[in-house]
């Protein structure tokens, strides 16, 4: 176990860790701003989807499905460098968005921030 554990460490083989339900956590930030933009979960499909397209595709916990940020709204996430932490449960896919990225129609799905337990609108 030790020596999977170096590997996925300091290897440069991508061995995914998935938690107990398959999935890992994946961010997704404005190539051109950095801005973070939503937060999501991957299993190992999504992950070969995204890898194949270059589109962002996720698992969606509530459908139990696979899915492809934009399918119906068109505002897709062109994927331009994936990031992998140091364990690799966690990626940060640098993406391209071709429109608002939060279901909200805000660019972000991080429109608000906690003020003396409170949400504020974030000023852009």
């Amino acid at each position: 176990m030790a020596e999977v554990s170096i590997q996925r460490e300091t290897g440069q083989a991508f061995m995914p860790k998935f938690d107990a339900n398959g999935l890992l956590s994946a961010v997704v930030v404005n190539v051109a701003t950095r801005e973070i933009l939503m937060v999501a979960f991957m299993d190992e499909e999504a992950i070969a989807a995204t890898q194949s397209t270059g589109l962002a595709h996720f698992h969606s916990r509530s459908r139990g499905k696979l899915w492809q940020k934009g399918e119906s709204s068109g505002n897709v996430l062109k994927v331009r460098e994936i990031l992998v932490d140091c364990d690799q449960d966690a990626l940060i896919l640098v993406c391209e968005p071709a429109g608002p990225t939060c279901h909200t129609g805000a660019t972000s799905c991080f429109y608000r921030r906690l003020e003396d337990g409170v949400l504020q609108p974030v000023k852009t």
